[in-house]
């Protein structure tokens, strides 16, 4: 069956089943992948428009994205979005509510939901020309929905609030919180009833309005986890996970404190997990992962356990906010991750650092049909290695992490298994009676030539693979035949099909497609029309944030060129490498107005850029300016040449800027 009409027929079944699914606050038996989409500071990397760019790849593999909280911080700059202000205003760091929206719709689409980030154990003040206690007043759908200094609790900020509040004539909550406080914002009494209900319009806008498929909500363990139940169980979203930040003891009990009619409402991080990842790494004992997590601890809450080695706080930031990161054995990590039972959550920055492993990692995870309620067995282990197999509904799938080449498999394990893949400190292997064809490099685009594998998975003898690569299905007499273990050089865009060949029949295709792109080194050069000056250019790119202008507000802009009667200030950035970009922001200088950040640029770009005072609009007219041009050549026409301007007008010799000359657009000095 193709990867295109299982994905389709899985999208179809998990509609069919939501509305019973909906109540368990996440799903039984469920096969998903989530993604964590973000990092700390990840405001390119995170852009809603540059995330739907990616939808046809990343729907591929992950049935569930989280991305950042998306509301507006009274701010589109450089907020992660975990002090929030508004619930109807989703302007974001990340990009427009429209691109939000557009994000949301096309993974959809797809079959992947989208996961919000809900924020509701504080909330932070209008922060303009108000108090700390002032909330906005929102109308959604013709009601004004608006927080109070009473919907504050009593004891916020051990006290100090209501200190100043009572210095101010104001009152709080009478209420004191239901769980931990936190100081960064003021707690919201979820006792009050307006809390209640602007939290429940909030909820019932990010799935039925917004259309996301879920909710991670923040810092669970700063109210009564009875409040969590009570949203849930009125909006009754398909998935739902808490950051409940403790031991598994204290994790259980948040999700049972969510249970409506004796069944959780919510779903929670297996923190347990990643610590004893975390600890069998950084400390080279990888029998640390035979302790217990809530993956091991108790088989009915594998159901509600999301498992994750690494996120946006614990993730190693920078040399003065290093967190608590795995050190190293990135790849094992993600390994021991993606074939335990529960739902495993891969960090953003481990997908962009090792993309093909990972993908390959998942396909074996899913061929094997591992789920959330999966059994397992550690069959060895000591401080050198660590050997577990977690059983799907077709076959089992054996990860060997550590020193794999110490490890030794007994009795009938001996000759049960064919790996599939390896790396640095693991291997997969599946279960001969997976019965199929494995193909070890997964779906991607390429700029050099590579190597895959073709595996028989066979409990026959001398099991054949048979393949080809103009996108025909093999069969006994259609493709190529070889030997398990056949190594295939791709140096061109290929769509690879190979298939199982046992007793002259072939059965259980397996399809990878492979596209290369050319790279050819070129410049990228940014123009700006602006209405004020001096007009600054700071440059980052992504060569570990390099910045390019020095530091902010980075370099006051000289360089102009007139096009069609108007300046344009510009400055060009070499593009050595495939990978390769550079982000910018206009602004004014030091303490003056900017304009959000303008992110992977690797092309020429055309902007109007427009100063109102508080902060700087822009947009971005390349498409206007570029319409029908196939290139850009500096030179002068010729005398009788047919010239036109950029606005399709024939005109006479060009004095200077930009003209069209037959097709090209040409710049003549």
């Amino acid at each position: 069956m193709s990867n295109i009409i299982f994905r389709a027929l899985a999208v179809l079944a998990l509609g069919g089943s939501a509305l019973t699914m909906s109540a368990q606050g996440w799903p039984a038996a469920y096969n998903g992948v989530m993604l964590q989409g973000f990092y700390w500071d990840s405001f390119t990397d995170t852009q809603w428009s540059y995330l739907e760019k990616q939808s046809d790849e990343l729907s591929r593999y992950f049935d569930l994205i989280w991305v950042p909280q998306s509301g507006n911080c009274n701010s589109n700059y450089n907020q992660m979005g975990y002090t929030p202000v508004y619930y109807f205003n989703h302007n974001s760091s990340f990009g427009s509510e429209s691109q939000l929206r557009s994000m949301i719709q096309t993974f959809k689409q797809k079959g992947t939901g989208i996961i919000a980030d809900v924020v509701i154990n504080h909330r932070n003040n209008l922060g303009v020309g108000g108090s700390w206690v002032d909330y906005p007043a929102e109308t959604y759908k013709g009601v004004t929905y608006q927080m109070l200094p009473t919907d504050i609790c009593a004891n916020d900020d051990n006290g100090q609030t209501k200190t100043w509040a009572s210095q101010n004539g104001i009152l709080l909550s009478s209420n004191n919180d239901t769980g931990e406080g936190w100081d960064g914002c003021r707690d919201l009494d979820h006792k009050s009833a307006n809390v209640n209900k602007c939290v429940k319009v909030y909820l019932d806008y990010l799935l039925n309005d917004l259309g996301y498929a879920g909710f991670r909500y923040d810092m669970v363990k700063g109210y009564s986890a009875s409040f969590t139940a009570d949203y849930n169980s009125t909006a009754k979203p398909k998935f739902s996970v808490g950051e409940c930040w403790d031991g598994t003891g204290t994790i259980q009990n948040w999700i049972n404190g969510t249970k409506v009619n004796d069944v959780p409402t919510s779903a929670a991080f297996d923190f347990q997990f990643r610590y004893r990842v975390r600890d069998a790494i950084n400390n080279s004992n990888w029998s640390t992962l035979g302790s217990q997590d809530m993956v091991i601890n108790t088989p009915a809450m594998r159901q509600y356990a999301v498992t994750f080695v690494e996120n946006h706080d614990t993730e190693y930031r920078s040399s003065t906010a290093q967190q608590d990161p795995i050190k190293k054995d990135t790849l094992a990590a993600n390994a021991y991750l993606l074939m335990m039972p529960g739902t495993p959550c891969v960090f953003l920055k481990h997908w962009q650092a090792y993309k093909p492993e990972i993908k390959s990692m998942i396909e074996a995870r899913k061929l094997a049909g591992i789920s959330n309620q999966s059994t397992y067995l550690a069959i060895a282990s000591n401080a050198k290695y660590y050997a577990r197999y977690a059983q799907g509904t077709r076959c089992q799938l054996l990860c060997e992490l550590g020193d794999t080449q110490s490890i030794t498999l007994a009795g009938a394990n001996a000759t049960k298994y064919v790996e599939i893949l390896s790396g640095y400190h693991y291997k997969y292997l599946l279960s001969k009676d997976a019965e199929c064809a494995w193909i070890s490099q997964a779906n991607g685009e390429f700029t050099e030539p590579f190597k895959t594998k073709l595996v028989a998975v066979s409990q026959t003898d001398g099991a054949q693979i048979v393949y080809t690569l103009d996108g025909s299905d093999p069969t006994a007499t259609n493709g190529t035949k070889v030997a398990s273990g056949t190594e295939l050089t791709i140096s061109s865009s290929e769509t690879l099909k190979a298939g199982l060949l046992v007793n002259g029949k072939v059965t259980d295709i397996c399809t990878r497609e492979y596209s290369f792109k050319a790279f050819a080194p070129h410049t990228a050069t940014v123009y700006v029309q602006a209405d004020w000056s001096p007009v600054y250019f700071y440059i980052w790119d992504s060569n570990n944030n390099t910045q390019l202008n020095g530091n902010w507000p980075g370099k006051v802009i000289s360089d102009k060129k007139t096009i069609d009667g108007a300046d344009w200030y510009y400055q060009t950035v070499s593009i050595n490498k495939n990978d390769y970009y550079f982000n910018i922001i206009f602004n004014a200088g030091s303490g003056k107005p900017q304009t959000a950040d303008i992110t992977r640029v690797t092309e020429d770009k055309y902007y109007i850029a427009h100063n109102n005072g508080s902060n700087i609009t822009y947009e971005d007219v390349t498409d206007q300016m570029t319409a029908g041009i196939q290139e850009v050549v500096v030179d002068e026409p010729a005398a009788d040449a047919q010239v036109y301007d950029l606005q399709g007008r024939r005109i006479t010799h060009p004095s200077h800027g930009l003209y069209i000359q037959g097709g090209k657009v040409r710049y003549s000095k």
